[in-house]
């Protein structure tokens, strides 16, 4: 009988194989996976009590927390659909997500509700709310149902079998695109299933691999971190926030062997100055995606702090990863840094072209620009109620990402620019228009461009270029001030720039690539 790849297989083989294992630490709490499991399942069971059915929208909105691992499997176990949301995103934004997505229950952190609270009345297809972790009960009188309450008494047994397909949706994770709302992109169980195997295999993961959380959960499920090292009964380390000192002190206490994070948090790890205080005797591997990050880096993380460091390349279109970079046959022993710091080349069950505007491989010359597609199992099923934004994104049977790259003779693929009007600070994507729009509503701003700009701790981060109305003032923190009231922090300007016009077409088309030349100038690659 043919047996479908699902995402639950990954922990029931865990808890049957390594029931009195050690599966999650989150401070002072550790759950072996035979606890995990049952705590799973009364979810599970909790849930369904709530009324929640197959193909329904479950959110949860939290910082890492063992109670985040526990709702990917208990949500996904009766066939409902996880909707993570970003914490780092203002309530208005959540307040879109959670009606876009249709969401019928929300799950906050304790330290969370506060975003939730003023936009309640706005979610009016939300039946309830249910807050994790804390002095939860505090929160009843408001309406919210605790989490540990509503499944205590719930049994640890598994809930009553769903029929779930490999090809029904596991989760709906928003990302920001080119356009000023987000979009719901739908991952597939089989798409976290094949890049949980990926990750497995090109990460060298086994049953003693121990991983940090310094992702956070949210980011494309983990990049499969949730699946893989449940799969293999690794153990999870809960981090609820990047501090570099709380990094150390984990890596050093439970034998850390492994992690994951954007640029920003490689450049946390080796700029912390106290890092001698802690004893380490692992040599953490780390895989770094979301955007390359300085060369530099890389050759200190590895001949200084004696880590491993591995470069990934995906999208959360694409469960993400899509391209590795290792060391190989090619460059043994991984002495070549410059190649190192490149997007690598496919993993297992992904076809990556660089194509040009007709869709044809560019030369692996190393110097031919093409954008990046990719055909694959790991690709989305498409965008959540956005079939339009689906086609312009899959078609001639490739998923085209967007990003622009060269590749060389080995198919080793390098990114240079982007094709879509992203920014990609810190690991996060953020959409120009969205932050354009913000910009339009001061009533000083005439005509603004958002772009990137080169970043050392962040790779790039945006900069407003603007052009004030007659007879208007503002100063570049009062307009940057004005742009935090209403979107989440990461997404504002560091920098505004006052301009007497911007470059456009003879037709009136802004060319924001002009704009980005007077920073990027010198850089043999526009993103970082």
């Amino acid at each position: 009988m043919k047996v479908p790849l699902l995402v639950n297989d990954f922990l029931r083989r865990a808890s049957k194989l390594y029931p009195d294992k050690v599966g999650v630490i989150d401070g002072s709490k550790r759950f072996t996976y035979r606890q995990f499991h049952g705590r799973v399942n009364q979810l599970a069971h909790a849930l369904r009590r709530l009324g929640v059915q197959k193909g329904d929208r479950v959110c949860m909105l939290s910082p890492n927390s063992h109670y985040f691992l526990e709702a990917f499997y208990g949500v996904s176990q009766i066939g409902a659909i996880l909707v993570p949301l970003n914490y780092r995103l203002a309530p208005e934004e959540h307040a879109y997500i959670i009606n876009h997505a249709g969401v019928k229950v929300v799950i906050a952190d304790y330290d969370q509700v506060r975003a939730i609270e003023p936009i309640r009345g706005s979610l009016n297809r939300v039946e309830h709310f249910v807050v994790a972790g804390g002095a939860a009960e505090s929160f009843a009188q408001a309406g919210w149902k605790d989490w540990d309450a509503l499944t205590g008494l719930e049994p640890t047994t598994a809930t009553p079998p769903v029929d779930v397909s490999e090809d029904d949706v596991f989760s709906i994770n928003y990302t920001s695109g080119t356009t000023a709302r987000p979009k719901g992109v739908m991952l597939t169980q089989r798409n976290c299933y094949l890049n949980a195997l990926n990750l497995a295999i090109f990460g060298g993961l086994h049953h003693d691999d121990v991983e940090l959380w310094t992702l956070p959960m949210f980011h494309a499920s983990g990049w499969g971190g949730l699946f893989a090292i449940t799969a293999l009964a690794g153990t999870h380390v809960v981090l609820r926030a990047v501090v570099a000192s709380d990094i150390f002190r984990l890596i050093a206490d439970e034998k850390v062997t492994f992690l994951c994070g954007a640029p920003a948090v490689l450049s946390t790890i080796i700029h912390f100055a106290d890092r001698a205080s802690y004893d380490i005797t692992t040599r953490p591997r780390m895989w770094v995606g979301g955007a390359p990050p300085p060369v530099a880096h890389i050759e200190h993380l590895e001949k200084v702090l004696g880590w491993q460091f591995i470069q990934i390349y995906g999208l959360t279109e694409t469960s993400p990863i899509v391209s590795v970079n290792v060391p190989d046959f090619y460059n043994p022993g991984g002495a070549n840094f410059e190649r190192r710091g490149r997007a690598g080349t496919e993993v297992l069950g992904v076809d990556l072209q660089v194509v040009d505007e007709e869709g044809k491989p560019v030369p692996q010359d190393n110097t031919s620009i093409g954008e990046i597609a990719v055909r694959s199992s790991v690709v989305m099923e498409g965008y959540w109620n956005q079939p339009e934004e689906t086609a312009k994104a899959i078609y001639d049977g490739y998923f085209h990402s967007g990003d622009l790259a060269v590749w060389d003779e080995h198919a080793n693929v390098h990114i240079v620019d982007r094709k879509k009007d992203v920014i990609i600070s810190g690991g996060e994507n953020i959409s120009s228009p969205e932050v354009e729009g913000v910009l339009y509503r001061h009533e000083a701003v005439l005509e603004c461009a958002v772009i990137g700009v080169p970043s050392e701790k962040w790779g790039e981060t945006p900069k407003a270029i603007v052009v004030l109305r007659a007879g208007k003032s503002v100063k570049a923190e009062e307009l940057i001030a004005f742009t935090r009231e209403h979107l989440a922090h990461y997404k504002c300007p560091t920098s505004i720039d006052f301009v007497p016009a911007l470059p456009r077409t003879a037709t009136g088309k802004l060319q924001k690539f002009v704009l980005r030349e007077q920073y990027w100038k010198g850089y043999t690659r526009r993103v970082h």
